[in-house]
């Protein structure tokens, strides 16, 4: 379990991230056309999780923003912005902000993603959603980077997690 704060208020997660070296585990997410997406549809890919509570929050709707920006310079790899918010709110989000260069995908069906990757707030007043976590795998699914965010309100590490895929 991480300890992580919201607002330096103690929160816990359900589990940690998967470690540097192990094999992300496979998940069932929903796409924005409501589309069963799992590992096996990025195979072969390098792969940047960004992994936020919500999109209606500045900070997420801001890392969202900032890996669009990014994805489009990267080699041979995909960004899956995932949340617990349904589909329909990914997909307004991103026509609202003219966002193409991300997957934006949902947990909201909780097939198991959230506890596979130990992300699950399971307490305080964010109790269900899930952490702002970052996690980076190379073409085989193996794990080069992961960042747990400690604070909620804080954005991830951008430079570190482009930087692993180096």
């Amino acid at each position: 379990m991480a300890k992580i704060s919201l607002k330096g208020n103690p929160i816990n997660t359900i589990g940690n991230l998967p470690e540097v070296g192990n094999v992300v585990p496979d998940f069932k997410l929903v796409g924005s056309d409501l589309s069963v997406k799992t590992k096996a549809d990025f195979a072969g890919k390098k792969v940047i999780y960004n992994i936020f509570p919500s999109l209606d929050t500045d900070v997420c709707a801001t890392s969202v923003r900032k890996f669009n920006q990014q994805a489009s310079n990267l080699e041979n790899t995909v960004v899956l912005c995932v949340s617990m918010d349904l589909p329909f709110a990914h997909k307004r989000f991103c026509a609202t902000e003219g966002i193409e260069n991300v997957v934006n995908l949902s947990a909201f069906r909780k097939e198991g993603f959230e506890k596979d990757f130990g992300v699950e707030i399971i307490d305080g007043p964010l109790a269900g959603v899930l952490s702002r976590a970052v996690v980076v795998t190379d073409e085989n699914g193996v794990v080069i980077y992961n960042e747990q965010v400690p604070e909620i309100v804080q954005e991830p590490n951008y430079e570190a997690a482009l930087k692993s895929l180096l």
